[in-house]
């Protein structure tokens, strides 16, 4: 089990995308925030730097079209992005981590040493036993890579992101097939909202039967209220406390 609280909630690359609560996304400042607010979970981007270091940011550019992929730690770090090792530090061990992998096109052809899924394998070799950790990602290959090269305890468990517009149809046994523990979609792939309650229910059901751990992201705070009807694992969410005040009425 990854999830010992349903719904989890989860917070967005912190204390939510787009600078909830005043925090810049993926800051130690923001994910600070969102262990303080309750939540037991978090939920952060990491790519590498040129160097090979695990940081935290969600699109492959900096904020003056700098590529990630391209430019060094500490480069990096003079515009404000943080280093994983950074927010693994500063968070307490009670708060789970969700690492959503961002994966880039050098992974293809680099030397297997220096990509992004032997990174997060060593991450994971110096970190498993620490906290819970749930390693997830667009790219199929990272969590179907850490399968076979990880020994995975109960605390690191592994996850299929899928795009807004992929199916559930698709989404449930693409997750399932190669064994992984968790699905984690959009809103929109789950089709909250009453006339579809049912699809949604079924969805969750049959994800479930398939041994499957649900997480949706970004839902507002009615949408959190119609998945945990329908027994949503977690809900990565951008406003922690209004997702925190609905939920308290069921």
């Amino acid at each position: 089990m990854i999830f010992d609280v349903k719904p989890s909630l989860v917070g967005h690359r912190g204390y939510g995308a787009g600078g909830a609560g005043g925090y810049r996304e993926n800051s130690v400042e923001s994910f600070l925030a969102a262990a303080a607010s309750g939540v037991r979970w978090v939920e952060l981007d990491a790519r590498r730097s040129s160097d090979g270091v695990l940081v935290l940011w969600h699109d492959p550019v900096t904020p003056d079209g700098g590529r990630i992929a391209e430019l060094t730690a500490a480069e990096l770090a003079a515009v404000g992005i943080v280093r994983l090792a950074d927010v693994l530090a500063a968070l307490p061990s009670t708060v789970g981590i969700n690492v959503d992998v961002k994966t880039t096109i050098g992974d293809a052809t680099d030397p297997h040493v220096q990509r992004t899924h032997a990174l997060v394998a060593e991450m994971l070799r110096l970190s498993a036993g620490t906290r819970p950790f749930l390693i997830s990602s667009f790219d199929a290959s990272v969590p179907y890579y850490l399968k076979d090269r990880v020994s995975l305890a109960g605390d690191v468990a592994l996850g299929l992101i899928t795009e807004t517009g992929f199916p559930a149809d698709h989404a449930i046994p693409a997750a399932a097939n190669p064994g992984f523990d968790a699905v984690c979609v959009n809103t929109r792939t789950l089709r909250i909202g009453r006339t579809s309650q049912p699809r949604t229910q079924r969805i969750v059901d049959i994800a479930h039967a398939a041994g499957l751990e649900v997480m949706a992201w970004s839902p507002d705070p009615a949408e959190a209220v119609e998945l945990a009807r329908a027994g949503v694992d977690a809900l990565c969410v951008d406003d922690i406390p209004g997702v925190q005040a609905a939920l308290a009425g069921l």
